[in-house]
């Protein structure tokens, strides 16, 4: 049996998981387990389980280095958020797909629930950060613990996991996190007429001109801000959970107090060194030609 029990194994103390990817010490699963769409910006339609025609033998990415060259924006935007390692290292002792073909449709289905898991891991671990949300301090402390532990079960208890009921309670405190940090960010501001706008959930905001509105403790959960021209905008305190980002226009943009923003955001939009960054984000590699 692959993996250790909650029991059995050495639980690391809070915060101690990797939550960026080290594809070194993964055997290129997110280029096997996923369904890609070529629609999406990846190399061709691929059904999940089918490696990636890209993928070599030492699972490296023989395109790697031109993936925007090639257009390939899906490969470029996604983000694991180090549940690969976390799946070939612990849940399955350091064994890969290819050396045991019988238990890679398991593995693929366990990478798909670690990486869920991982996700809510880096929004716990960037909400324990947020001044706003110090109330929640003892809650979200023990709701990290309980997100890690799940990461740590066996592959079999992995799989058996209501990923979605977990998902629903983080949720529940990343909504009240971003009640928090909105009215905090808004907190004796003095709205310009015309300029401060309400955008509910999943708001349609492809190609839209946002220069001239107010955007510092917006709601932009899930919004699609696809193309979106946010150049010189103040995203200060604004919730970017899930929201859309493909090649929006980041250039002098301030998103270094924004909430709920990933790597995998950022790399699909675009943005110039005068785009303000949370500490725990890396600018993107191409954003240096802009």
């Amino acid at each position: 049996m692959f993996g250790n029990d909650k029991n059995s194994h050495p639980f690391p103390e809070r915060g101690q998981t990797n939550l960026q990817a080290d594809c070194e010490k993964c055997s290129g699963l997110c280029c096997v387990a996923l369904y890609f769409s070529a629609s999406a910006g990846f190399p061709a339609d691929k059904d999940a389980g089918k490696p990636c025609p890209n993928l070599q033998p030492d699972f490296r990415c023989c395109v790697h280095e031109s993936l925007r060259e090639r257009g390939l924006k899906g490969c470029l935007a996604y983000d694991c958020f180090g549940a690969g390692q976390k799946v070939v290292q612990v849940s399955y002792d350091g064994h890969h797909w290819r050396q045991d073909p019988e238990s890679a449709p398991q593995m693929f289905k366990v990478f798909l629930i670690m990486v869920q898991l991982h996700e809510l891991l880096w929004y716990l671990t960037e909400v324990m950060t947020l001044q706003p949300a110090r109330p929640l301090r003892g809650v979200l402390g023990s709701m990290i613990g309980e997100t890690e532990r799940l990461t740590y079960l066996t592959p079999g208890s992995l799989l058996e996991l209501d990923v979605a009921a977990h998902r629903a309670e983080v949720n529940d405190l990343l909504l009240k996190t971003s009640e928090l940090v909105r009215a905090e960010a808004r907190r004796g501001r003095k709205e310009p007429a015309g300029r401060r706008k309400t955008f509910g959930r999943g708001a349609d905001l492809i190609g839209a001109d946002l220069r001239k509105i107010d955007l510092i403790g917006a709601n932009l959960r899930g919004a699609y801000l696809i193309a979106a021209d946010l150049r010189g905008a103040d995203l200060s305190g604004a919730d970017l959970i899930g929201a859309d980002l493909r090649d929006a226009d980041l250039r002098g943009a301030n998103l270094s107090r924004s909430i709920f923003l990933t790597q995998a955001q950022l790399n699909s939009a675009k943005g110039n060194f005068s785009t303000k960054l949370p500490p725990s984000l890396t600018r993107p590699i191409h954003w240096g030609t802009l």
